[in-house]
Order: C-alpha cells, then sequence, then structure tokens
C-alpha cells in the first residue's frame, strides 16, 4: 500500500515537472504578436468585402443585368459600413498612441483594436483617443469620395453606407466627448450610453445612408 502511494507520488511529480518544462517551452504571446493578428484579421475582413462588392460591381458593368445590380448595391452596403467602421476603430487606436495612453492588446479577435486603461490615462488621453476614431470615419468617407466614380447605384451605395456610419458613430461619441470636457469624468460619460442612444444614433445613421443614395442615384 506504501509502495504504491509512493509510486503515485512520483508519477504525479513527474507530470507535473514535465507540464512545467513544456510551459517554459513555450514562446511567450507579446502584445506586438496580438496586434499583429488583429491587424491581419481586419485587413482579411477588410479586402474581402471589398473583393465581394467589386466583383458584383464589375458583373453590373458587364451585364447591366437587375441582380448584379442589387448585388453591388447590397454587397456595397456591407462593404462601406465593415471599411468605414475598421479604419474608426484603428483611428482611435491611433490617436491612444498619439496622446501616450495607457492600453492593453485583447487576447480574442475582435472589432476594437485594443482596451483604453481609464486608470492610468488621463481625461486628455481619453478625448485624443475618441476624436482620432471620428477623425478616421471622416478620412474613410473622403478616400471612397475621391477613389471612385460615383457614376452607378453600388459605387453610391459604398459612399452612402460609409457615411451613414460615420454619423451613427459621431451621435454616440459627440455628446461623450462634450461632456467628457465639462465633466472630466469618462467612464462616468460613457456610461450614460443606452439602447435609446444606440437606436437613435443607428436610425440615423440608416435613414441618412438612404436618403443620399436616393438623391443620388
Amino acid at each position: 500500500m506504501v509502495d504504491e502511494q509512493s509510486q503515485g507520488s512520483q508519477d504525479a511529480s513527474k507530470a507535473n515537472d514535465e507540464s512545467s518544462n513544456t510551459d517554459k517551452s513555450m514562446p511567450k504571446v507579446t502584445g506586438f504578436d496580438k496586434l499583429l493578428k488583429l491587424t491581419l484579421a481586419h485587413f482579411i475582413v477588410g479586402i474581402s468585402v471589398l473583393t465581394l462588392w467589386a466583383a458584383a460591381d464589375s458583373w453590373y458593368l458587364l451585364t447591366n443585368l437587375t441582380i448584379a445590380s442589387f448585388l453591388s448595391v447590397a454587397t456595397a452596403l456591407v462593404a462601406g459600413v465593415v471599411v468605414s467602421t475598421i479604419i474608426h476603430e484603428w483611428f482611435h487606436f491611433a490617436g491612444a498612441i498619439f496622446s501616450g495612453a495607457s492600453y492593453s492588446i485583447p487576447n480574442k479577435l475582435g472589432l476594437f483594436v485594443f482596451d483604453f486603461d481609464f486608470e492610468k490615462s488621463s481625461v486628455t488621453q481619453f478625448l485624443a483617443m475618441s476624436v482620432g476614431g471620428q477623425l478616421g470615419g471622416v478620412l474613410a468617407v473622403l478616400f471612397l469620395f475621391v477613389s471612385l466614380p460615383m457614376d452607378n447605384p453600388g459605387r453610391i451605395m459604398l459612399l452612402s453606407s460609409a457615411v451613414g456610419s460615420a454619423i451613427f458613430a459621431g451621435l454616440i461619441e459627440w455628446p461623450v466627448i462634450l461632456r467628457t470636457r465639462k465633466s472630466q469624468q469618462s467612464q462616468v460619460e460613457l456610461g450614460k450610453i443606452d439602447k435609446t442612444t444606440l437606436y437613435r444614433g443607428l436610425s440615423a445613421g440608416i435613414v441618412s445612408a438612404g436618403l443620399i443614395w436616393l438623391a443620388a442615384t
């Protein structure tokens, strides 16, 4: 009985040693590694939606089919929102870097590029980060406007949906920015964003994109 217990203890100790050695041999994942992975993921998503839209746009130009026009508009709607949102988030990150704010890179892939550290960052740095995202939304719209001739429904929708996305983000974030300048309480002001605010911003973005598209087509 004693020999069996001794043997069991030795086996457990050996297993722990092997596990410890395995952990030590595994390379440590750094913030740069996570950022690089996130960059690649966002790049793939952005290129994918733009490629789908470009294929539909080309089909429409070649055939002038109704279904091709529909797909061009539908894929443009998705592509405009996705691309402008990705640019918006990366400019938030640029604002955080430029201001010297403290942040961390999330372990899981997702929309957000970083986690802002409110405890170690100042209100000024929060404002710089926030304004950076708004600048990114505007630049995304200008980039699409300059890059593409607005000569068919799909291309107009690509720009319109980017504008709608920027309006949605602006209606959510600018009130927080302005309130934070007065109160100096960034987390408190962020906490005031509720479902009503989100739905109102979403509705305004959708309506704006639709009206721009209708007016331009």
